[in-house]
């Protein structure tokens, strides 16, 4: 089977092979998100409230920013309807869950459910989706970031994993909040200020140094955390004029305990499918999707995800293949010449991506 399938196509294939139960809510999953708060202010109030060696508060730091990234994993599935149906409780819930990463749940709905989710790697649709040639030639800071080597370029791509979630999230306000009829747009400007509001009050409180430790860490980790899945869920994926998530969407594998503490969020092509479903039961669909489709299915271990995002630029020139604009090379997507066991550049005879882009970029 070559051609693309909608995700509603795979989901009616596999959801009578799954048990009734795992299209229930999975209320216990509150248990733990309870742990990773109670972890998170007894953490916070360590650091406020005593004055120990600077360095022992390191650990303490290392703890909040994984129960930070843990609790934003469980508010992206609270969110989803999945933990809880009734709306008032999915929305508080799933607010306090996102609440050390500063994003309310009103737009998370918006921007993740209702817009990423329905045009998953539409070039024009997707608000998470990377750019194309096309939109790289009208951004100057593109441009700039794309002229550094690349070795330096990867490095920092990394390196902004530890801060992209909190500045993406605040673009997506940018760019949703009128979308909002005037009389919900208060309760999303709400769930955006008081968050920050909150956390330069403890600044203000505790002092520089200890609220470096009780928030800037924490919050640099947990976003690093988060965005090592959101950068690999999809940015080594084509585009795709259906979504199709068995061609757009990349689960990594990692230790099971790691798969504990972050809510399975490593399934990620089997939550494009049931995105209402509990992520305790997405090995069952994992399973079945390897058994019907093993040939399109896409999955490796996270390191070698990142890895492979490290050594491919991020830039589209066209649907099924990645560009170096400068220099013109060119490498595949998944499914689509992107081996990342062994990646290679992928050799053209026609007019360069080079000559294109400079052309361009040259006006």
């Amino acid at each position: 089977m070559k051609e693309l399938q909608s995700f509603g196509w795979y989901a009616a294939r596999v959801a009578p092979h799954l048990p009734k139960q795992a299209f229930k809510p999975a209320p216990e999953r509150l248990w733990a998100g309870l742990v990773h708060l109670l972890i998170v202010i007894a953490g916070i109030l360590t650091i406020s409230l005593t004055d120990l060696n600077v360095w022992l508060y390191v650990p303490i730091a290392v703890i909040l920013g994984s129960s930070f990234a843990s609790m934003g994993l469980l508010g992206h599935e609270i969110l989803h309807g999945t933990v809880v149906r009734k709306a008032w409780i999915r929305d508080l819930t799933g607010g306090i869950a996102f609440f050390p990463l500063s994003t309310g749940p009103r737009l998370w709905r918006r921007w993740h459910n209702m817009t990423h989710h329905i045009h998953t790697q539409d070039e024009e649709k997707d608000p998470d989706a990377w750019p194309t040639i096309e939109q790289f030639a009208k951004s100057p800071l593109l441009k700039g970031i794309y002229k550094l080597p690349t070795s330096l370029r990867g490095f920092l791509g990394m390196a902004f994993l530890a801060i992209t979630f909190t500045f993406h999230s605040l673009r997506m306000f940018k760019r949703f909040i009128l979308e909002f009829k005037p009389n919900k747009r208060i309760s999303v400007w709400l769930q955006l200020l008081l968050p920050w509001a909150t956390w330069i009050g403890l600044l203000f409180l505790i002092g520089p140094l200890k609220w470096l430790f009780a928030f800037v860490i924490p919050l640099l980790m947990g976003n690093f955390i988060v965005m090592a899945y959101i950068a690999t869920n999809h940015r080594l994926n084509p585009m795709t004029p259906v979504n199709d998530p068995l061609a757009n969407s990349l689960t990594v594998t990692v230790p099971k305990w790691v798969d504990m503490l972050h809510f399975n969020f490593s399934y990620h092509t089997e939550h494009h499918l049931f995105p209402g479903m509990s992520s305790k039961y997405y090995p069952l669909v994992k399973a079945e999707l390897k058994k019907r489709w093993p040939e399109r299915y896409h999955e490796m271990p996270l390191t070698q995800a990142l890895a492979a995002l490290y050594k491919t630029p991020r830039i589209y020139s066209n649907q099924t293949e990645l560009v170096d604009p400068f220099p013109g090379t060119k490498f595949g997507t998944l499914g689509h010449g992107l081996e990342p066991s062994n990646i290679k550049q992928k050799l053209t005879s026609e007019k360069t991506t080079k000559e294109k882009s400079s052309d361009s970029i040259s006006r």
